[in-house]
């Protein structure tokens, strides 16, 4: 990841309902959750949820499919692992500069 990703990444996360949402559709891994219920478990309208999903989709931290009719979300640990990684490099580089 280089540091314009970390900086989408990190900018995504940077808000509360989309922390949140991101937060929500981790433990479910793969299964993910449709739009609707996104919107109903966060109580968001659907418009305001449309632009926090295009982010998080935007920054890689999410993943949208289609499934039938339905948008399904859901995260990607690999894009949040390497916006990990990505951090640990940035403070090791830091530790060895100090």
């Amino acid at each position: 990841m280089d540091q314009s990703q970390a900086l989408l990444a990190l900018a995504a996360l940077g808000q509360a309902t989309r922390l949140q949402l991101f937060e929500m559709l981790v433990p479910r891994g793969r299964a993910g959750m449709s739009a609707g219920a996104i919107a109903e478990r966060l109580g968001v309208a659907p418009s305001s949820l449309s632009f926090h999903l295009t982010q998080l989709v935007h920054s890689g931290l999410l993943v949208q499919r289609r499934f039938g009719r339905q948008l399904i979300y859901s995260a990607d640990p690999a894009v949040m692992g390497e916006l990990l990684d990505y951090l640990d490099a940035q403070c090791r580089a830091t530790e060895t500069v100090a």
